[in-house]
């Protein structure tokens, strides 16, 4: 299989992009793992809103498909700075589907740069995982 070469993000994406993993690491470092995750999704929003990033929680986005419009179906956790999607999550085993809906969700969005982010592991770093189309 062939695979498609991306150019690298824009220098201001990946400057958002370091400020997400700083905040995941900071919620987790106050709260730890084990919680649910609309707990750990205010917390992150409220980290986010102290370093200066612009955020929609719950965002619901319009599909667009074959000439036609459906305003269902598609929720976003956390968008950041309309251009980075966070998908928080606070389970056991991620599942690899959530990879591939975020894939699909960057593509629809016109986004590049994603994160899904599990906080119920005892080290953070291994539960951020990020994407780049």
């Amino acid at each position: 299989m062939i695979r498609k070469e991306h150019k690298p993000i824009p220098a201001e994406l990946d400057v958002i992009g370091k400020k997400i993993v700083d905040t995941a690491y900071a919620v987790h470092k106050k709260l730890g793992p084990g919680l649910l995750e609309k707990i750990y999704e205010v917390c992150f929003c409220h980290e986010l809103d102290k370093r200066n990033l612009f955020f929609k929680q719950q965002v619901d986005l319009p599909i667009y498909y074959d000439g036609m419009v459906f305003n269902e179906g598609l929720r976003l956790d956390v968008f950041v700075e309309e251009k980075v999607i966070c998908e928080l999550k606070a389970v056991d085993t991620v599942n690899p589907v959530w990879e591939a809906q975020i894939l699909s969700h960057l593509r629809l969005t016109n986004s590049r740069l994603g994160y899904l982010i599990n906080f119920n592991v005892t080290n953070i770093g291994q539960g951020i995982k990020r994407f780049v189309i």
